[in-house]
């Protein structure tokens, strides 16, 4: 009777983190679709401006397009905080991929243009090698605190390599590569504040909303997310989309991977699991460049004569 009721207790502790990393999932679909529209609007603004820093911010402020895309942005980031409350960081972010065939798909008609057929494969391989590779790899790992031995050495390296790709951007650099060193950067930014968000959404949801206001990570995800969305309005006003867009969701899955594993002791499948996991990373690459190729042959539409008039 004790082993049977033991059994049974084991199994329903199963179905209910299996119910609760579903609504993770659910959650991070929501906040990808959420941040492709914020960033598809926000593109759409900041290509008609040519300063950069703060004054392209300053200026951006004023535009309605670029307001309903920082609507977006804080969708996402609520949506991503519900998705890190019930999920491992090594699910959640990887799903942010998703962000990429949305924000094109979103981008197209914003900015006038039509996807061409190539870019529906792209959009399938995204999805499909997404899928086959968070199933293969069933992230898992429950803690959402780390301890400051790891944070300190954590947050130096991502700090180093924003700073380092911002160098490496300079300002005589071709567009595309200035755009993806860009968006590498705030890809980084983005993990680190995934991070950091999730390790304070933790306290929040166990000591209350005082002990979050107290905890360092609070003000920490709030300095990463305001550096990742400053170096993303860069990004998108130095180069193409298609520069740009790649770099952010596939560096933002990578980094977000290894600070899981890392700070909060998630782990993944390994052994011959590691099979489907490449071939669902490779899918991902393959999609990623069918869209890259794609938004380069993408039709151009009229301007309604009203758009042109008016500032966006």
């Amino acid at each position: 009777m004790a082993a049977s009721a033991g059994s049974s207790l084991r199994e329903g502790c199963r179905r209910q983190e299996m119910v609760v990393i579903e609504l993770a999932a659910v959650f991070a679909v929501a906040g990808a679709a959420s941040n492709a529209v914020g960033t598809a609007f926000q593109r759409k603004a900041a290509s008609a401006s040519s300063r950069s820093g703060l004054r392209l911010l300053a200026e951006l402020v004023h535009r309605p397009f670029w307001m309903i895309g920082m609507a977006g942005v804080v969708c996402a980031a609520l949506f991503q905080s519900l998705a890190l409350v019930n999920g491992p960081l090594a699910l959640v972010q990887p799903l942010f991929i998703l962000e990429l065939p949305f924000a094109l798909l979103v981008a197209a008609p914003l900015m006038h243009r039509r996807l061409p057929r190539s870019g529906w494969w792209g959009v399938g391989g995204c999805v499909a090698g997404l899928a086959v590779l968070l199933i293969a790899a069933a992230p898992h790992g429950a803690t959402d605190q780390a301890p400051l031995v790891r944070w300190i050495p954590a947050v130096c390296l991502c700090v180093g390599v924003m700073a380092a790709a911002v160098l490496l951007a300079g300002r005589g650099g071709a567009p595309a590569r200035r755009a993806a060193l860009l968006a590498g950067a705030s890809a980084t930014g983005n993990a680190l504040t995934a991070a950091l968000l999730k390790s304070a959404s933790g306290t929040f949801a166990d000591h209350g909303f005082t002990a979050f206001l107290r905890s360092w990570q609070t003000y920490g995800f709030a300095l990463a997310g305001a550096a990742a969305v400053l170096l993303l309005e860069n990004a998108l006003q130095a180069g193409p989309l298609a520069a740009a867009q790649p770099a952010l969701t596939i560096g933002d899955a990578v980094v977000s991977l290894a600070l899981g594993i890392t700070l909060f002791d998630e782990r993944i499948r390994t052994g011959w699991w590691l099979v489907p996991e490449l071939c669902g990373a490779l899918l991902i690459v393959v999609g990623v460049g069918l869209l890259s190729r794609a938004v380069g042959r993408i039709v151009v539409l009229p301007v309604p004569a009203r758009e042109q008039r008016q500032p966006t």
